[in-house]
């Protein structure tokens, strides 16, 4: 009898994992297909709002061992975003946990599940490499136009234009501005910065 309970005890299992987002869902759809799927034990978490905590998730983690399958009936039940995914699906790797998503039909247990989790990761990368290039030819073409960030300098002729026609007359500085084609904080700072010369002399 106990060499018949330590071969049940290392007997590998099928560990699913449910979770909804708001009040309106409920988990019923979720855990039927999980359990159909051969998931004897089943961990959920029930999310509103910005509540990020998982509680189901982390037990889930610690109940675990290598060699267990974790199932989940779609990948966004598990995470949120491609970043996520490849984290989470590391974190399973290095702790032996093989992963099946019932509705993209990936199973980590196969050569494909494991081939379509690398590509994943690969075109991320690519992607964050192409929105680095991207950023770089921008700002090259920026500075090589006069400009290095930051908002565009208002020409100080254009300022001092606004000045005397805005103290010469009565037009009001938001039409001044308009005119001059200036903005109305620059436009201040600039009468500021010549009114606190004219006292300094």
């Amino acid at each position: 009898m106990k060499t018949s309970s330590n071969t049940s005890d290392m007997t590998l299992h099928r560990i699913g994992y449910a979770r909804i987002s708001s009040i309106g869902q409920n988990l019923d759809s979720q855990v039927d297909a999980l359990q159909k799927a051969g998931c004897g034990k089943i961990f959920s978490d029930k999310m509103t709002g910005s509540h990020m905590d998982r509680p189901g998730w982390d037990q889930l983690l610690s109940y675990a061992r290598p060699g267990d399958t974790l199932v989940v009936n779609e990948l966004s039940r598990m995470t949120r975003s491609l970043m996520d995914l490849l984290a989470t699906a590391k974190v399973l790797e290095q702790r032996q946990i093989n992963l099946v998503s019932l509705r993209e039909n990936i199973d980590t247990t196969t050569a494909t599940g494991r081939c379509f989790l690398s590509m994943m990761g690969a075109i991320h990368q690519m992607e964050r490499e192409l929105r680095a290039e991207r950023a770089a030819a921008g700002r090259s073409s920026a500075k090589a136009r006069g400009r290095t960030g930051g908002r565009p300098k208002t020409d100080p002729e254009k300022l001092e234009n606004a000045r005397i026609l805005y103290e010469n007359s009565d037009k009001t500085a938001a039409e001044v501005c308009e005119i001059a084609g200036v903005g109305r904080r620059r436009f201040f700072a600039h009468i500021a910065e010549k009114r606190n010369g004219s006292a300094k002399i």
